[in-house]
């Protein structure tokens, strides 16, 4: 199984998603798709299953929508979304592997970062901050790294990190605190809104000049 592959549980990720988390993980990313603007360029690495196009849908049109993700499956399920006249370019492969020309409006990784373990996580995070336009935004949704204040928190993200290493060989054994990476490079923290007992962290970060 290649890692960091979520094609065993492409068609069932949504509904296990709710059923921990409710609306919890969808909420907070919907939350910031009103900072996008039409006739934008936007990266979206690790979709999933492609919900997120159909809202971006509801309210953008005339955007330029790539779509990177390493399963298969949960591409064949993203090309079903109804995308309006958004145009969508699919691209299958682990984003390390993903290279491009053009540099992006807006970047979202929305429970990407939480798969890799430190290495990699510096690896993407450089090879995307490459390609975020200056004045840029990079919209981020991940797990808190500040569990180890709450049980609860801890031995749910032990819980999940055991599930997935089985069922999509996730190479992460614990978060890696991604906030001090994009302070270092030059990021302005536009909005930060927390969910799930403040478990969920999403945030509007605004590239440097």
């Amino acid at each position: 199984m290649k890692t960091n592959n979520y094609d065993f549980i492409a068609s069932w990720y949504d509904c296990l998603s709710r059923i921990v988390f409710l609306k919890s993980q969808v909420n907070a990313q919907k939350e910031q798709l009103s900072f996008i603007k039409s006739d934008q360029k936007i990266l979206i690495v690790g979709g999933g299953t492609g919900w997120i196009l159909e809202e971006i849908a509801k309210s953008h049109d005339n955007l330029q929508i790539t779509f990177v993700e390493i399963s298969a499956n949960m591409i064949q399920l993203a090309k079903q979304k109804k995308i309006r006249n958004n145009r969508i370019s699919f691209v299958h492969l682990p984003i390390e592997k993903f290279t491009d020309q053009q540099s992006y409006d807006v970047i979202i990784t929305a429970f990407l970062f939480d798969n890799f373990a430190r290495n990699r996580a510096e690896i993407v995070f450089e090879q995307l901050h490459k390609i975020v336009e200056e004045d840029g935004l990079w919209l981020f949704t991940d797990f808190s790294n500040n569990h180890t204040t709450s049980r609860w928190q801890y031995y749910l993200l032990k819980t999940m990190y055991f599930f997935f290493e089985k069922v999509a060989n996730v190479e992460a054994k614990q978060l890696v605190a991604m906030y001090p990476y994009f302070l270092k490079n030059n990021y302005t923290v536009v909005q930060r809104k927390q969910y799930y007992g403040n478990f969920i962290d999403a945030f509007v970060f605004q590239k440097g000049m």
